[in-house]
């Protein structure tokens, strides 16, 4: 409460047949109000409504699996409390399942007073899957399911996870569908940022966010061979989960919880973290990543300080390799022995022929000193 009203107007406006809906609702030991008004909206709402009332169990997880378990329609949907649908969206999600016979469809995120996934919501896309689109950007459990696809899999939610438990799910949902299909061209969520801050995923200590990515990692290596289709998965936990560990907040991190951060993350880059991915990767990412991975938190504050600032790092051209690099730094810095690859920018950087700058290298630099040395002959016979 009070987003809950907003919410549950939003399911009684939808333009699908209410004969077609079961609202199953899970109160989740809710000590404000929220179970009295399940009650009320059970007793008028048009479509069949389920209240179930619980001990508060401490996370999401737990009442979605309880849900899960009551349903009993074609599809499911997992509606969180504070946000809410547009007037469409079931009925055109279903349509859109129906026609194209995928088992996940993505409806439009929007976010209000926060942020929300965009890069997948370029154009409506009928039919595709986890490899070919940008949907593994978006992990939230909000999401039109096949219900037959997750009892044929026997797909719960991992309620030892406090964050993070949506992202394996619908990361699974993804790579187990006979397709997927998104619509990009009518918003049918509303994402909706509380005022008090409140949000179960933006709470709790860091280390749930290691249990987060540890979990989709193997999930990734499990159903996915090694190979280019895996590093191309595995870019989703590394930057969304882990990365954001290593990023401006670890400035502030006492020297007890850098070594912790550290300690936490060795497991997964010895495993998960190679070449394959870090190509992938803007160079301030990978870089920090690759720091990371060799527990060298020293460097990694340098860099972060540099990003921090808001610095726009030189791209050096070298004229012997004909390689651009990016200068973050500790670029050729001898005393932190740092590859020269690590600088290299990959196709997602946005660079502009003014940010080049020539690069002297050794070689060059013999060149140029023997040439004067010649000039200097040259002027001292004159």
């Amino acid at each position: 409460m009070p987003y809950l009203v907003e919410c549950l107007e939003s399911v009684q406006a939808q333009t699908l047949d209410p004969a077609r809906i079961e609202v199953i609702a899970v109160d989740d030991g809710s000590t404000d109000g929220t179970g009295d008004r399940l009650e009320e909206f059970a007793k008028q709402a048009p479509m069949t409504v389920t209240v179930i009332h619980q001990e508060n169990s401490g996370g999401p997880s737990g009442p979605r699996n309880v849900g899960l378990e009551r349903a009993r329609g074609r599809y499911v949907f997992f509606l969180d409390a504070d946000d809410r649908l547009g007037a469409e969206a079931l009925e055109r999600m279903v349509a859109m399942a129906d026609e194209q016979r995928t088992d996940v469809v993505l409806g439009k995120v929007v976010g209000v007073n926060r942020n929300a996934p965009k890069s997948m919501w370029g154009r409506t896309l009928p039919r595709t899957d986890v490899f070919s689109s940008k949907i593994k950007f978006t992990l939230s459990a909000q999401k039109l399911f096949r219900r037959e696809l997750l009892v044929r899999h026997g797909m719960r939610f991992d309620e030892s996870l406090r964050t993070g438990e949506d992202a394996l799910f619908t990361m699974e949902a993804y790579l187990r569908a006979d397709g997927v299909s998104v619509i990009a061209d009518y918003t049918c969520y509303y994402l909706v940022g509380r005022t008090d801050g409140k949000h179960v995923t933006k709470t709790g200590s860091y280390t749930l966010r290691f249990d987060s990515a540890r979990a989709l990692m193997k999930l990734i290596a499990e159903l996915v061979p090694a190979g280019p289709r895996r590093d191309s998965l595995m870019v989703r936990p590394f930057l969304i989960t882990l990365l954001p560990q290593f990023g401006p907040v670890f400035l502030n991190n006492d020297e007890e919880v850098r070594a912790h951060k550290l300690e936490l993350a060795k497991p997964m880059m010895e495993a998960y973290w190679h070449e394959g991915v870090a190509e992938r990767m803007k160079v301030n990412e990978r870089l920090r990543l690759h720091l990371v991975a060799r527990g060298r938190a020293d460097l990694l504050s340098d860099v972060l300080e540099f990003v921090k600032a808001n610095k726009a790092p030189t791209v050096f051209m070298d004229p012997a390799g004909g390689k651009a690099y990016v200068g973050y730094p500790h670029f050729r810095d001898g005393a932190a022995g740092l590859p020269d690859e690590w600088f290299v920018p990959t196709t997602r950087e946005t660079l502009t022929i003014e940010d080049f700058k020539p690069l002297t290298t050794p070689v060059h630099f013999q060149r140029l000193r023997k040439a004067a040395r010649r000039m200097l002959k040259v002027r001292r016979a004159a």
